[in-house]
Formats: C-alpha cells, sequence, structure tokens
C-alpha cells in the first residue's frame, strides 16, 4: 500500500470496486427509486442562481466525484462538468459510464485544473474522507476554483468515522477563511431544515 493510500481514509477503508459501489444504486433505480436527490437539489439551486443562464453555460466541478452518480445526472441535463477524485479504481468505473465527460485523478488539496466554476459540489461525504489535516488546503483551493458568485455545496455526516474531526461549525469556519460566505444549511438534499440535533449538514457557500 502507498503512503497515500495508507494517509488518506478512503483510499485505506475502500473495500468494493466501482461497480460494487454502484450496485445498490442501480437496483434501487430497478425499482423506480430517485436516485439523484444530489443532482436535483443542485439544479434547482442553479436554477435559482443563474436563472438569466441556459443550463449549458453553467459549470459544475463534481469534487470528490467517485463513480460519477451526480456529475452525469448534471452533465444529463446540460451542465458543462468536470469530475475530480483520488481513487482511480472509482474513476475507471466513471469513465466507463461516461467516457466523454471530463475525469481527473488528482487531490482535491492541490489539484489545478486551469479554468473556474460556476459550481463545486462536494457529496457523499467528501469532506471527511479527506487526507486528515488537508481540510483547509481542500477549501481553499475549491475557493480558488469558484467564479465570482459561484456556490461550493457540501454534504457529510455529523457524526463522523475516528479519523474525522470534522463539525458543521469547523467546516464552516474553514470555509470562512477561505473567502466564503454561508448561504444556508440543510439537514438533506429535500432542503429539511437543519437543527443542532441532525445527523447531516447540506452546506452551501458563496465566493463573492
Amino acid at each position: 500500500m502507498t503512503n497515500r493510500a495508507q494517509s488518506n481514509p478512503w483510499l485505506a477503508t475502500r473495500s468494493r470496486t466501482g461497480r460494487e459501489y454502484d450496485a445498490p444504486y442501480e437496483a434501487r433505480a430497478a425499482a423506480g427509486i430517485d436516485i439523484h436527490g444530489e443532482a436535483n437539489f443542485i439544479r434547482q439551486l442553479l436554477a435559482e442562481k443563474f436563472k438569466q443562464l441556459a443550463p449549458t453555460a453553467l459549470r459544475v466541478l463534481d469534487a470528490g466525484c467517485g463513480t460519477g452518480r451526480t456529475g452525469i445526472e448534471l452533465a444529463r441535463h446540460g451542465c458543462q462538468v468536470v469530475g475530480v477524485d483520488l481513487d482511480e479504481e472509482m474513476l475507471k468505473q466513471a469513465r466507463k459510464k461516461a467516457p466523454l465527460l471530463d475525469w481527473r485523478q488528482a487531490d482535491l488539496s492541490t489539484v489545478e485544473l486551469g479554468t473556474t466554476f460556476d459550481c463545486i459540489v462536494m457529496a457523499g461525504n467528501v469532506m471527511i474522507f479527506v487526507t486528515p489535516g488537508t481540510e483547509a488546503a481542500v477549501l481553499s483551493n475549491m475557493a480558488r476554483h469558484l467564479a465570482p458568485g459561484g456556490l461550493l455545496v457540501a454534504a457529510f455526516e455529523l457524526n463522523p468515522p475516528a479519523w474525522s474531526e470534522l463539525t458543521l461549525a469547523s467546516y464552516d469556519q474553514l470555509a470562512h477563511a477561505a473567502g466564503l460566505t454561508l448561504v444556508e444549511s440543510w439537514a438533506s438534499w429535500d432542503r429539511e431544515p437543519w437543527y443542532p440535533h441532525s445527523h447531516y449538514a447540506v452546506s452551501v457557500h458563496v465566493k463573492t
């Protein structure tokens, strides 16, 4: 195991292939269940924020994209999507499902994409699976990749694994330090109100 795999909790603990990771979602979709709550939320958010723009004009970074479920759905609705993930195994599955999209293997704390985005999405507990100690660098780098007025959306469990000390308050402090302003936090992708006892947070910040 490489040093990077040892230090990053996702690489150190991931036991499924990309195909195996996708299987439960595919089963739910086959049963008629909507598996795109994250993309639905983002689409609604973008429609509210960028009413004057056509979907094809909106640039979205799926940061910590995994097998690409959210990014592929956003691209299907016209967004220009780039996906970045540290795990080549997950990206292999994303490339198989959507070979024409732009998938990059990189660390979110250091990736340089040479462009800015209208929205950056960190779904699927990305922030509690980044390498411990890089949280501030990740948020600073994501803020650098946002266009003025762009939105950063991150969602994560508030009872994190032992390796993470991230709370919603500490996340918001790091985002503020990176030059981002809190818009609102919800307790789910369905926009349930967030309360101090909530176990999950979907937090939206804007680059002003």
